[in-house]
């Protein structure tokens, strides 16, 4: 009696999974809640981001600073002076150039010819890039499906990021991937086969993304609401700053180093002198990352992305503390800007020498209170005011081993 309903219900699957046509549940309320949720289901879907973007949301794309929602965060300036944007964030703790690059594939259409903030931090330049498990954490199917389905094996482009896939992904459950990987990696387009297999798990991701993406996002609107009452109703950059100073005094009481006091104390760092000289061998000037960030570019630039980069500092203080190089850093920040500028990516907001300035940072590496307000500074004016169309031009050099180690 039962196997009749289980039958029907698994036909009803399939066809849902499989018929050509789009099931759309993105409401207003639920790209609010997406923008701000930096939820994994969201960073590795790709629907009700393109639909948020469509409607109007910038994507903000980095890491774990933008999990620092205090009153001078740009999710909550956005909100309380009523903004013409709205940031969507794209990225958490563990997202770096080539889970961005990958993750921007399912919102190519919607970044064409449009604007884009993008946060490069200094840590993720260790030699090796993305860590293993952090890039498996983030792979996203759907994106990579994308990938695959419009990838151009003939680009060093292409080809590398393949190559850096096989290196990084783990292989359980992932086998058609990886041997489509490996063809794109030696130079061979994928076949009429190959393609109409991955045209038909597409579709059945995408289904699944429309169909389940939205559940489960955690709801950080009541935060960026409570901020926004620390506001005051005009907005005047002078006056925030002050206030951003105050915030950061009152939050940094426990400590020397200028750190927030529940980081300080919910990471263990007082004490103990268990950090003192420990950063003295880090190096971020020679990396993987330098490579993969090409990646990242090389895909604005094919959208005609027009993308304000913001390169944070690091706490001074605490970097003096730990030992880690001061020259290291600025070379950091001096290839970062070369790699950019020389390929046309003007907008750049170097704050890598302002980590000695008070309550700049919130912590040892994410921006603070004066820290975003300096970055609205750049953003503001950059997202609302009109800017002169891009002129890119694409140095394949920047994939090289040469450069990365330079």
């Amino acid at each position: 009696m039962i196997i009749g309903p289980v039958i029907l219900a698994i036909i009803l699957i399939v066809v849902i999974l499989l018929a050509p046509v789009k099931y759309n549940f993105s409401s207003a309320k639920t790209e609010e809640k997406a923008a701000v949720s930096q939820s994994k289901n969201i960073l590795g879907g790709s629907v009700i981001r393109q639909q948020a973007l469509e409607d109007g949301y910038v994507p903000f794309i980095g890491s774990s600073e933008y999990s620092r929602m205090d009153s001078m965060h740009p999710s909550v300036l956005a909100k309380k002076y009523n903004r013409s944007y709205r940031p969507f964030l794209m990225g958490t703790g563990g997202t770096q150039s080539l889970t961005h690059y990958f993750d921007l594939q399912g919102i190519k259409d919607q970044i064409k010819n449009k604007k884009a903030v993008f946060i490069v931090s200094p840590q993720w330049f260790v030699p090796g890039g993305v860590s293993k498990q952090a890039f498996n954490m983030f792979y996203s199917p759907l994106q990579t499906t994308e990938w695959l389905l419009s990838a151009d094996a003939k680009t060093e482009a292409d080809q590398y990021a393949a190559k850096r896939f096989i290196a990084l992904m783990s292989d359980g459950g992932n086998e058609s991937i990886l041997k489509a990987m490996q063809k794109i990696a030696d130079g061979e387009s994928l076949s009429g086969t190959d393609t109409n297999i991955f045209r038909m798990k597409l579709t059945i991701l995408q289904h699944e993304d429309e169909l389940f993406s939205g559940f489960s996002v955690p709801n950080r609107m009541q935060l960026i609401d409570r901020q926004t009452r620390n506001l005051p109703a005009k907005y005047d950059l002078a006056t925030l700053d002050v206030l951003a100073g105050r915030f950061g005094a009152k939050g940094t009481t426990n400590n020397d180093f200028g750190i927030q006091n529940s980081y300080w104390t919910g990471r263990h760092l007082d004490g103990t002198g268990k950090f003192a000289g420990k950063q003295a061998k880090l190096n971020y000037d020679r990396s993987v990352e330098f490579s993969d960030f090409q990646l990242v570019l090389n895909q604005f630039s094919k959208e005609h992305t027009n993308v304000l980069f913001i390169i944070p500092p690091v706490n001074k203080r605490w970097s003096e503390y730990t030992g880690l190089s001061a020259e290291m850093l600025k070379n950091n920040a001096t290839k970062i800007t070369e790699q950019l500028k020389s390929q046309g990516f003007d907008h750049v907001a170097d704050f890598s020498k302002r980590g000695n300035e008070k309550y700049f940072m919130a912590d040892t590496i994410h921006l603070g209170w004066k820290g975003w307000v300096a970055v609205d500074r750049y953003v503001n004016p950059f997202l609302t005011q009109k800017q002169a169309k891009p002129d890119y031009h694409m140095d394949d050099y920047y994939y090289s081993k040469d450069w990365q180690q330079e």
